[in-house]
């Protein structure tokens, strides 16, 4: 029985990597795979999906006026729906991705993050939250060697940023992942000017 999939986890964790890797692995089995990613995504292209290890695909671009059943559709029958940068679709999106699931037995896995730089939910990242079968998560480390929760946006001085759209692409010059006692004390040392 096919399952909705939602694997987050912080910037750096290798969600992107896993996302191609397991895409990888269908295909060895000889499997077809429709690789889908949010044309807000054009970080490494706009129908390119890029790990920083150096692995990448080309995928379909699903635009956020888009329903994904038709573009499925159109694309005709796979075996399997992967999904990178999963946080970006539209809560209506993730409700048709678990249609997919639900009418054609179809598994889908979407990988993403789950919450921005301060902390909040994207709302595709929140409604898969609400219907996911499987929820993993993809853990990565803080600099202090604490779990990394954080998507700690920073600047080019690398200070922390508390303000701003939710939205910002960006990769390790825009990003840290951090634990969330990091990214206080960080926040409280740019406030006060002094070292904790």
């Amino acid at each position: 029985m096919a399952k909705l999939y939602f694997k987050y986890g912080a910037m750096g964790s290798s969600k992107s990597a896993q996302a191609l890797i397991t895409k990888f692995n269908y295909e060895e089995l000889d499997m077809t795979v429709w690789l889908i990613k949010p044309s807000v995504d054009t970080r490494d292209g706009a129908d390119i999906i890029r790990s920083r290890i150096g692995l990448e695909a080309h995928a379909a671009v699903i635009t956020p006026e888009m329903n994904i059943l038709q573009a499925y559709a159109e694309a005709g029958d796979h075996d399997v729906i992967i999904a990178d940068e999963a946080q970006f679709f539209t809560p209506e999106q993730i409700d048709q991705l678990r249609e997919i699931v639900d009418e054609k037995d179809i598994p889908v896995l979407c990988f993403g993050l789950r919450t921005d730089f301060l902390t909040h939910f994207f709302p595709g990242a929140q409604r898969l939250m609400e219907l996911a079968d499987s929820l993993t998560e993809i853990k990565t480390v803080c600099r202090c060697g604490r779990k990394a929760t954080v998507n700690a946006r920073i600047d080019s001085e690398g200070k922390i940023v508390t303000e701003g759209g939710q939205i910002l692409l960006g990769g390790n010059d825009s990003y840290v992942a951090m634990c969330h006692q990091c990214w206080m004390r960080k926040i409280r040392e740019q406030k006060t000017g002094r070292r904790e």
